[in-house]
């Protein structure tokens, strides 16, 4: 996401050295009963849950409930795609002005190629029990869809074929170690108990090869090359992240009860983490990084304003859970758990 519950926690109920690679041909549907079906029309579309928006360069789109996609050129007035299904998408992505990707339950990942007027489906099954939480690619052929219970897909074609991975870095060490003594011995075991073992994983960002990703029981997680391998950094908070933003050459992760910390990208090793001066235990969903400032938005309508060290607390008068916000001009467009809202921004 260029710029997004417990969210996350709401959407889930509401080859490398250090992975397995499981080879998974692309479902487009699935045949009688199990087939997805289309997303509805309404009158209204942009009154429902959303939980992810995003602007493509012309476009603004956002993705929510009952595979409702809706896209506008002003945040005003919005429009209805076409989309192929009903599951609750979570994410959304572009990397140009026509060319992007949505994911969500069901396992689900769809590509628009004309700016997200229509959709069509990449991977879905409803069989699969795993939510897809977050979707970023780096072109048009290489991209990472990542969710619930460790699930970790990537393709390098474009979204034609995405293999599913089981990256056992993402868990924490003591469950590292103990699924290393039974790898070789008993490797079918070691695959079921540590699918059990993987935490969620909420949010991915990229920073040329440099991928992170964040998620459940304080995971933050680099990978240097393109996410062939991972690293676990140290853990200096046990709760589940929501978003990560790096810019400026600075990192900021943000996720329940309000706690966010920050890192300059030179010291991550150091793990010299501070924590934000955050003053209501409020759960940050998304972090928007603008050019002079940070906007972490979270429920019960809950905005933080960061500044150097200062942080402004503002209150929505509707309370409403804010889920992903994005920024144009002296606009700002959230995806909210009652529709969309557009406020000024006036920092």
């Amino acid at each position: 996401m260029m710029y997004k519950l417990s969210a996350s926690l709401m959407l889930l109920f509401f080859g490398v050295s250090s992975s397995l690679a499981v080879s998974a041909q692309t479902t487009a549907a699935e045949p009688g009963a199990n087939a997805p079906q289309e997303s509805l029309h309404v009158a209204h579309p942009e009154r429902t849950l959303f939980t992810d928006v995003t602007f493509n360069g012309e476009r603004f789109v956002a993705v929510g409930k009952h595979g409702t996609i809706i896209y506008s050129s002003d945040g005003a007035k919005w429009q209805q795609a076409n989309v192929p299904l009903q599951s609750l998408l979570t994410s959304v992505y572009f990397i140009d002005q026509k060319l992007g990707w949505a994911c969500g339950h069901d396992a689900s990942i769809l590509v628009t190629e004309d700016g997200g007027e229509n959709w069509v489906i990449q991977h879905y099954s409803s069989k699969i029990e795993k939510p897809c939480l977050d979707i970023a690619f780096v072109d048009a052929k290489h991209g990472v869809a990542i969710g619930a219970y460790g699930m970790y897909y990537e393709t390098s074609d474009g979204g034609r074929n995405w293999q599913s991975r089981f990256v056992d870095d993402f868990l924490n060490p003591d469950d590292k170690a103990y699924l290393d003594e039974i790898k070789e011995s008993d490797p079918e075991a070691y695959r079921s108990e540590g699918e059990f073992m993987l935490p969620h994983l909420n949010r991915i960002t990229t920073l040329g090869e440099r991928f992170f990703i964040v998620g459940e029981m304080g995971l933050v997680a680099e990978s240097q090359d393109g996410g062939k391998s991972w690293q676990r950094l140290p853990e200096f908070y046990n709760g589940s992240f929501f978003d990560v933003s790096v810019a400026n050459n600075q990192m900021t992760v943000a996720g329940l009860r309000g706690n966010a910390f920050q890192i300059p990208l030179a010291q991550l090793e150091d793990g010299n983490w501070q924590q934000l001066n955050i003053d209501k235990p409020m759960t940050i969903n998304s972090i928007l990084t603008l050019q002079d400032h940070q906007i972490l938005v979270g429920n019960s309508g809950v905005l933080f304003t960061i500044k150097g060290q200062q942080v402004t607390t503002t209150t929505m008068k509707n309370g409403k859970s804010i889920l992903a916000a994005v920024a144009k001009g002296d606009k700002l467009i959230m995806a909210t758990e009652s529709g969309m809202q557009t406020v000024e921004n006036n920092n």
